[in-house]
């Protein structure tokens, strides 16, 4: 199977909406089995929040300019941020160093500037030929400081690797039996790539990657959207549970921004 950018949306999508009703509740005070409304944001069931949005702003700029153009990138974040494009009713749901940067017009460079807001909208750059300096490009539109920008070229990579047909073992591999209360779920950018990295690595199914992912609490939507995108790569489309895709919302979103791979 060779996976696509479709895939990749829709595991994003799906796991971004598992984790909505959850997210800032602690590690075992909840326990997620499926699809579910209300609780943190109070949003219907299906609906995903500000980690997809982003991605399928990424690629909708990616779409329309055939290229990456991190200017065009940055008016379309903007768009979402004051407009509620991209999104199912509206936006909900930004971190503090996103809402500053695109406030502002300029990245957030310092240090306590990685949470995990560019990481959760990079996987699209994996079916693209960007280099790793368009990576870094796109990740400091809101995140530039270096552990943002070089956590987004790692998983860029990491995805282009099993997008390829890479092993999850290759490419997880060393998260592997890694003991969960070792595993952090917050919003900082690196603690959220290894929790991605780790459900992949631990589960043999994209609805065991992704509940894993949520049920570690904490940043549920953004630790299950980016673990959800690398699930949806090697599990595809057709491994997302038939009940999940048919009770996502937004559909009709995903599906207009999407873009053919660029070579």
């Amino acid at each position: 199977m060779v996976a696509t950018l479709r895939d990749c949306m829709y595991g994003q999508a799906v796991g971004d909406a598992l984790g909505v009703p959850f997210e800032f509740m602690s590690r075992d005070t909840f326990r997620c089995t499926g699809m579910t409304g209300f609780g943190s944001h109070d949003q219907p069931a299906g609906t995903w929040s500000d980690d997809t949005s982003m991605a399928l702003a990424t690629c909708d700029n990616i779409r329309e300019r055939g290229c990456i153009d991190p200017k065009d990138m940055r008016r379309r974040f903007e768009s979402w941020y004051r407009d509620g494009a991209y999104t199912v009713d509206g936006l909900f749901d930004i971190g503090g160093t996103t809402e500053r940067a695109l406030r502002d017009s300029c990245g957030c460079a310092g240090e306590f500037d990685n949470g995990n807001g560019s990481l959760m909208r990079i996987l699209p750059l994996a079916f693209t030929s960007a280099t790793d300096d368009e990576v870094r490009a796109v990740s400091a539109i809101t995140h530039a400081h270096r552990t943002s920008t070089e956590a987004c070229v790692d998983m860029v990579r990491r995805a282009r690797m099993l997008a390829g047909g890479a092993t999850v073992a290759k490419v997880a591999g060393a998260y592997a039996g890694i003991p969960r209360g070792e595993v952090r779920s917050g919003g900082y950018v690196l603690d959220t790539a290894r929790a991605a990295l780790w459900c992949l690595a631990n589960t043999s199914s994209f609805g065991e990657c992704v509940l894993a992912a949520v049920n570690l609490g904490d940043d549920t939507d953004t630790t299950a959207a980016v673990a959800g995108g690398l699930a949806g790569i090697v599990y595809g489309v057709d491994g997302i549970p038939r009940a999940w895709l048919d009770g996502l919302r937004g559909k009709d979103v995903i599906e207009r921004c999407l873009f053919q791979a660029l070579e």
